[in-house]
């Protein structure tokens, strides 16, 4: 472990070509930031600026929690120093200048540009001193991010102190001579919105403010961290619950002196918290008659337009972010008393467009920038319908709240002087359904619209709702990373990241397992949020049990977690529970519950006595254990210091899903026998199916109808046919699994089947299996249809053809598989026609046991398109081809198609293919729209029963050879 955070150039980090600069001088000796027991000082010029001043103090206090001896922080130059750190920024700080202009410390590439930075050892830099590390930005926040960046290579996290990653000791602290530039970001702007915060305010107000709900000591956490991130913006708090930003003043000054910009949010035009500051206002300029004004530009123009110009007097002086147009008090739509058309609510917002622009120019002057406009919700209507936009006004795009961006700037918006932002979201309240509680998006989600919109010139601002900040460490640190260096991370990256993340955290040996932790995490999410799961999502007599396949990924998952937490020091048993221990283990219990409460109610439909109960034991019980592990995060983890920061039933937003209602039954003195197979909830009308290819088992389930002990024995038909149990005496019930022996069974149909005998009852399951011989398998192409389908994962596709530009690519851990295909680039020009010689294709073998016309289901993951649409097209062979539309608009609404879209995390697009013959096929799929991804495809030829997941993959002899696995 004493490896940890010891990473000289932090790859994952630094792009490429600083790499390259440091590998050039990896001849001259490391700087010795501590060695036999004395640090090197650090000096910042006085004169430069109070961000970068108090970033510089900041590498002394890293280099204690290092190595335990903390260096002076000088302002005036030494007259003798073996090793000395000079930070400073270029133009501000004399000594660097010198260094500049002498021809010792190479900037080009880093003056003149925007949060640049140049880390590098100068040997003999001034009278007396040996050598110098100097960091040196462009900027001050250049300056401070070049201070970090020497943090985190010396082994102290940014999540230090937020998710109590420990420091490793080391007696002796070097970092590499240099030079390694940082150039400019990706993105200019790059910040989060604390937004729901409510479990954020009550941990604030037990552990560091009891006096107010969120206020300076807490944000100064939060600017430290988002510095730490290589992030520079922020919007902050603003719910009832919490302070507003502004009433202590000390957060804006805060603010200035870390270097954030501080905005805010799309309903708090210039700089005002309605929710906390339009009543004072109102009561305070009341109407000739005495009544309150309402926050309505149509009728209050000259109150509404004078409480802004308050806010934007009274923080002209700071680094601000100008939020233009209105919405209504807290996050609701615009109210226009005398505007009903969007025509006239058009008019409205561009008058109130140029009364804000004129209040920023008189009170703020050509400090006032950035502004922006964020059309969300139905203020993009009124953009869509004519609202004028300023030039140099930034658009900063909304996603639908569900991490899908609902529309892109087109060739004119692109080239604006203002650029284009994104406001997307890691954490919502809202319609369909609130995700509040874990850090539950899929990374290669955020990935793929992340890249997507910096390919639609989308740079100049991107701003992340991440809720309470904690748990949701994982997807911050990310798309901080992408927002800093977009293009170093390729669709195979994603995992890549956090193994380099986690492996800086506990120590490079645990990164690939914990990424692989964390990529399973987040796949059972996308198939379902831990945060949506409610009653009968999950079929529990389909497909081996569909909600139990499920469930024992968790357990697997969880085993693995909990194993490697066990191997890790004592000091990062914190760190691993915040990080990944607890979101594994509350996902899995807040499936558990619903799983067993639906065992539960299947139970009660099956007329069982004792074993109703005892799911309704463990529902109740998997639920109690939830709120232990909540409780101990709470309270016990890092000494009790997050009192209040986890809760999935906060009082004043909306909760995550609780106890479920399980049915309990009165206790009988009886017994009796029942049986369910596989795909029936009750008896055993539906055959259990057995194929040769997939090799499948089979569950029946033996239960008690009463309480008094039962006896039971189960034969099989034939000798080829296994049961994992044949006899035995159950209180509640027993799942016997039955397996075919492939060499004993004869080829071709076969019908057989399992009775069950006991309490005078009798019961006979049937079994159809089909053998088509070993041989066949061997020699079998492609997907072979059995049990009445063919499912397909897409990204198993036999072949790959690249037409007009544009291409079908592989996006690892995207999707409710292993991975997903993507049409690419998003750019692309849709094709709409001629589609075999114009448009990328994606073919697939599939052998067919039947002929016929049969649905085909391309399982798409959601992605919009307001301004266009969302398409795929399909064929079999050379038949013609059918274009699939889906949805590409976000209604805001429950119960229809985008809303089952968003909570079931994929979009079911179903054509109808004609087999003309049994026999090896191929299926064709074909790019419409760019950035359409697919991650599985199902073919019903009759046997398909409905549940919410995919069937499982068919056999293919390459891809998946061994189904029952």
């Amino acid at each position: 472990m004493a490896a940890v955070g010891v990473a000289p150039l932090l790859p994952g980090v630094f792009p490429a070509t600083a790499r390259a600069a440091e590998a050039d001088a990896s001849d001259r000796p490391a700087f010795p930031l501590l060695q036999g027991g004395v640090a090197a000082d650090v000096f910042v010029d006085a004169a430069d600026d109070p961000a970068v001043i108090r970033a510089a103090a900041d590498l002394p206090a890293d280099l204690e929690r290092v190595g335990g001896v903390r260096p002076r922080l000088l302002h005036t130059l030494p007259e003798r120093a073996p090793y000395l750190v000079l930070v400073g920024t270029l133009g501000a700080s004399p000594v660097i200048d010198r260094l500049v202009a002498d021809r010792r410390l190479d900037v080009s590439g880093v003056h003149g540009r925007w949060e640049a930075s140049v880390t590098q050892v100068v040997e003999r830099p001034l009278p007396g001193v040996d050598r110098a590390l100097v960091i040196a930005g462009s900027d001050r926040r250049g300056t401070v991010y070049g201070v970090y960046d020497t943090s985190e290579r010396i082994g102290v996290s940014p999540w230090y102190w937020w998710a109590d990653v420990p420091v490793a000791h080391r007696d002796t602290v070097t970092v590499p001579a240099g030079p390694l530039k940082r150039r400019e970001p990706s993105v200019r702007y790059r910040g989060i919105f604390i937004n729901d915060e409510q479990n954020l305010t009550t941990w604030s107000r037990r552990t560091q403010e009891p006096d107010k709900n969120i206020g300076p000591e807490t944000y100064k956490h939060v600017f430290e961290l988002l510095l730490r991130l290589k992030a520079n913006y922020l919007w902050p708090a603003m719910h009832p619950y919490s302070d507003f930003f502004n009433k202590h003043r000390e957060n804006p000054e805060l603010a200035d002196r870390y270097g954030i910009v501080v905005g805010s949010s799309h309903p708090e035009a210039l700089l005002r918290n309605g929710v906390h500051e339009w009543e004072p206002w109102a009561k305070e300029h009341p109407g000739a008659d005495g009544t309150l004004p309402v926050y309505d530009y149509t009728v209050n123009p000259g109150v509404i337009s004078d409480y802004w110009r308050a806010r934007a007097r009274q923080n002209a002086s700071y680094e601000s972010s100008w939020t233009l147009g209105m919405r209504g008090l807290h996050d609701t739509a615009l109210e226009t008393k005398y505007a009903t058309t969007i025509p006239e609510k058009v008019v409205v917002m561009n008058d109130i467009i140029a009364d804000q622009r004129r209040i920023l120019a008189e009170e703020v002057g050509g400090a006032a920038e950035p502004q922006i406009f964020i059309p969300y919700k139905e203020v993009l209507d009124l953009y869509n319908a004519g609202v004028r936009v300023p030039d140099d006004v930034t658009l900063i795009w909304p996603d639908d709240n569900h991490g899908n961006m609902r529309q892109l700037p087109d060739e004119a918006e692109r080239v604006r002087a203002g650029g284009n932002g994104i406001y997307y979201h890691l954490s919502y309240w809202g319609r369909p359904r609130s995700y509040l509680w874990l850090d539950t998006t899929q990374l290669s989600k955020v990935w793929q619209e992340l890249r997507r919109v910096y390919e639609h010139g989308v740079d100049r601002m991107w701003i992340f709702n991440v809720g309470d900040v904690k748990s949701i460490e994982t997807g911050l640190s990310f798309s901080m990373d992408m927002a800093w260096d977009v293009d170093r991370r390729a669709a195979d990256d994603v995992e890549d990241f956090v193994a380099e993340w986690a492996g800086r955290l506990f120590g490079r040996r645990h990164g690939p397992e914990i990424a692989a932790i964390r990529t399973e995490y987040y796949r059972l999410a996308a198939e379902r949020r831990p945060e949506f799961i409610d009653r009968g999502m999950f079929s529990v007599v389909h497909h081996g049990d569909e909600a139990g396949r499920r469930m024992a990924a968790y357990e697997r998952l969880l085993e693995r977690a909990r194993t490697l937490g066990a191997e890790l020091p004592e000091a990062y048993r914190d760190a691993f529970y915040e990080l990944v221990e607890y979101p594994v283990h509350g996902a899995y219990l807040m499936n558990l519950k619903y799983y067993w409460a639906d065992r539960n109610a299947l139970a009660v439909r099956q007329g069982r006595g004792a074993g109703t109960n005892g799911f309704a034991d463990l529902a109740e019980a998997a639920h109690a254990e939830e709120l232990a592990i909540t409780k101990r995060y709470n309270t016990e983890v890092a000494g009790g210091k997050w009192d209040g920061i986890v809760n999935p039933y906060p009082s004043q937003i909306p909760k995550a899903p609780g106890r479920p209602a399980v049915t309990r039954v009165a206790r009988q003195e009886t017994s009796g026998l029942g049986v369910a197979a596989e795909g029936n909830e009750t008896g055993a009308d539906r055959p259990l199916s057995f194929s040769s290819y997939t090799r499948d088992r089979r569950f029946v389930d033996v239960f008690n109808t009463g309480f008094l002990d039962v006896d039971w024995v189960a034969e099989a038909g034939h000798p080829w046919v296994r049961l994992s149990a044949t006899a035995g005496s159950l209180t509640e019930q027993t799942r016997v699994w039955v397996e075919i022996d492939w060499a004993g069974v004869p080829e071709g149909a076969q019908e057989s089947a399992v009775v069950v005998t006991g309490s005078g009852q009798r019961f006979e399951v049937p079994l159809r299996v089909v053998n088509d011989g070993e041989r066949a398998r061997r020699r079998a192409r492609g997907f072979v249809e059995a049990h009445g389908y063919v499912s397909i994962g897409a990204v198993h596709f036999d072949q790959r053809v690249a037409r007009g530009g544009s291409r079908w690519r592989t996006v690892r851990g995207l999707g409710r598989r292993t991975g997903a295909v993507e049409a690419v680039p998003s750019t692309a020009s849709p094709v709409t026609g001629d589609f075999a010689a114009r448009a990328p294709e994606l073919r697939y073998r599939v052998r067919f046991a039947s002929a016929g016309t049969f649905p085909v289901t391309v399982f798409r993951l959601p992605s919009l398109d307001e301004r266009g649409h969302r398409r795929i097209a399909v064929a079999l062979d050379d038949q013609s081809v059918s274009v699939l539309s889906g949805q590409s608009v976000a209604t805001g609404n429950r119960g229809d198609a985008w809303a089952r879209n968003v909570e079931e995390g994929i979009e079911k697009l179903t054509a109808h293919v004609t087999v003309t013959a049994p026999g090896e096929h191929v299926l064709r799929l074909f790019m419409v729209d760019p950035a359409i991804a697919v991650d599985q495809i199902v073919v019903d030829t009759g046997g398909l029963p409905a549940t919410y997941l995919a069937p499982p993959e068919s056999y293919h002899p390459e891809f998946n050879p061994d189904p029952h696995l």
